[in-house]
């Protein structure tokens, strides 16, 4: 992915991508990390992606076509870091997205309520793409081994939209975790449990 000079509303600070997954959402989803999280939950698994100014910025044109052009996905799953802390050109993304006609799944640090309750529009923006939200803080005390695609049983998926039921058997099925290789970078993502033990 090629880096713009500085930040801007039509680019995003990405962590990392793997253009093809089941671990991250329902069918393959091309699923994309960004780069900054406010909120530092302790025991997060992805600690190296707090820090708001490292990895890449790409502009929203280049990620938009690099998802586009990935063959047989049903989907697109944001996550990181924080999403809702680069919320205006990550609803740019996943309006382009969804109007290409991927389902669009995001996970959050904060809770639905925290979010609508920002007053944001750009939040509200990135919010109405959304066809499934995962929402609040990981706590590492408390596993969830029975949700799939849930960190802590704190956690909530919100059904946004018509699009996916909760009966739909993909949701009971058991977490998972995979290793993909990306530009030439070992990835391990899905369950946060099992993929911190992976990791060396």
């Amino acid at each position: 992915m090629t880096e713009v000079p500085r930040p801007s509303d039509t680019a995003l600070r990405v962590a990392q991508f793997v253009p093809r997954t089941e671990a991250e959402g329902p069918g393959h989803r091309f699923a994309l990390w960004l780069q900054g999280c406010p909120l530092r939950c302790p025991g997060c698994c992805n600690p190296e992606m707090f820090a708001p100014d490292r990895g890449p910025l790409v502009t929203v044109e280049e990620l938009a076509r690099r998802i586009l052009s990935t063959p047989d996905i049903e989907g697109f799953s944001l996550l990181g870091g924080e999403p809702f802390a680069q919320p205006g050109p990550a609803a740019a993304l996943c309006e382009r997205l969804r109007e290409a006609g991927l389902s669009i799944m995001i996970f959050s640090g904060y809770t639905l309520a925290e979010l609508r309750a920002q007053a944001n529009p750009e939040v509200e923006r990135l919010l109405a793409t959304a066809d499934m939200l995962v929402d609040g803080r990981y706590e590492k005390d408390q596993p969830d081994t029975r949700r799939r695609w849930i960190g802590s049983r704190n956690q909530v998926l919100h059904f946004l939209s018509s699009r996916y039921s909760p009966d739909d058997p993909r949701f009971s099925a058991p977490n998972t975790a995979e290793i993909h290789f990306v530009d030439g970078k070992l990835i391990i993502n899905g369950w946060p449990e099992l993929a911190n033990r992976l990791r060396p």
